[in-house]
């Protein structure tokens, strides 16, 4: 085990193309660490950098006290874990598992010791003798994961493992890869877009966009405390509603109305002192679809609701999804499942005042 550290890391390809820029960033000793982001955001970048496969523009990378930039990959003592399984076909699971081992002229009785241990974690004792051809999705990736397991790595990387598998088998890979990891206690980086398999399985998550760090910590605090209107937006489905605001006294209260008029809500009191401190020209309100009410009749007890048009509706079995027309918005809400709106028909909407956020309107940062 290792902890990884990147300092001011950038990757610049052919014709100027920054794939990431300027990246900081420490990955404990024994943590698993996700690397979230869209296609294109530097991810799977980062990744090769640490694993070799690609040479670091400028900066530097430590693994342990050790500076890794002009370390050849194969004294790295890293393993990379690919999105595609990338195993021989004509060689039994066995022969795959231990193709690294055999290539590094090990033992043949430390081989065997390894291959079956590493096949004992990862379920796949049973199938050792048989070709890749004869096996499904799941247990490919199994031993896919197996083989970078066997060298016995300080750092274990991993590239949208599961992208390859079905809903039902990825749900089951999320809950063995966090068992490998508790059974190990390596540390592990996971590349991926899906929002889901970061929360389920890594302890701390870095989101990244257009090759720079957006931030980096626990899922919740990131959930709830995002620190641009990016990862605002990113994390969370269904994503979080912005609407364009602009700053108002109301009553001699500090409070929001709507670019194009539709609506205008009075805030908390920890958002007034914020919207004081900044006095940005313009605001991005965002709530989250789970943060709003939607009522059929408008309120009897004078709470502030905002009144739209129903645009779409979906019953999803345990929840509803609402997407409502106000103004020029478009908000979406998680209803309960015995709700149900029907298209064009009038609804309002409560927003959740405790829940709000607020993000500059030219910056996109939180305020």
């Amino acid at each position: 085990m290792a902890e990884v550290r990147l300092e001011r890391i950038y990757k610049t390809y052919k014709g100027g193309v920054e794939a990431v820029k300027g990246l900081d960033l420490t990955i404990r000793n024994g943590e698993f660490l996700a690397l979230l982001g869209p296609s294109g955001c530097g991810k799977t970048s980062t990744l090769r950098m640490i694993v070799g496969l690609e040479s670091i523009t400028q900066g530097n990378l430590f693994i342990g006290n050790r500076r890794m930039n002009d370390v050849e990959p194969s004294e790295r003592n890293t393993a990379l874990a690919f999105e595609s399984y990338a195993l021989y076909p004509p060689l039994t699971v066995y022969d795959n598992i231990a193709f690294c081992l055999r290539a590094r002229q090990m033992e043949k009785g430390e081989i065997n010791q390894r291959v079956r241990e590493v096949a004992r974690i990862l379920e796949i004792d049973d199938i050792l003798d048989r070709k890749p051809a004869e096996l499904g999705g799941g247990q490919k990736q199994r031993i896919s994961l197996a083989r970078a397991l066997v060298r016995d790595p300080d750092v274990f990387l991993m590239d949208e493992p599961l992208s390859h598998l079905d809903a039902a088998q990825r749900a089951h890979m999320r809950v063995e890869l966090k068992r490998l990891h508790a059974n190990t206690g390596r540390t592990t980086v996971l590349v991926t877009h899906d929002q889901l398999e970061a929360v389920a399985m890594a302890e701390r998550v870095a989101v990244m966009n257009l090759g720079v760090l957006q931030q980096v910590g626990s899922f919740d605090d990131i959930y709830n405390h995002p620190v641009n209107e990016f990862v605002a937006g990113f994390i969370g489905e269904p994503p979080m509603n912005f609407m364009l605001c602009e700053p108002i006294s109301d009553g001699g209260e500090p409070g929001l109305r709507a670019t194009d008029g539709s609506f205008q809500i009075r805030l908390p009191g920890e958002l007034k002192a914020k919207l004081n401190q900044n006095s940005p020209r313009q605001i991005k309100l965002g709530i989250r679809p789970i943060d709003v009410i939607a009522r059929h009749q408008a309120s009897q007890n004078g709470i502030a609701e905002l009144q739209g048009t129903v645009h779409t509706f979906e019953a999803l079995g345990e929840e509803g999804q609402l997407a409502a027309k106000v103004g020029s918005h478009e908000i979406l809400v998680v209803t309960p499942a015995a709700d149900t709106f029907e298209r064009a028909q009038q609804v309002w909407l409560q927003f959740n005042a405790q829940r709000l956020h607020l993000f500059h309107g030219d910056t996109g940062a939180a305020l």
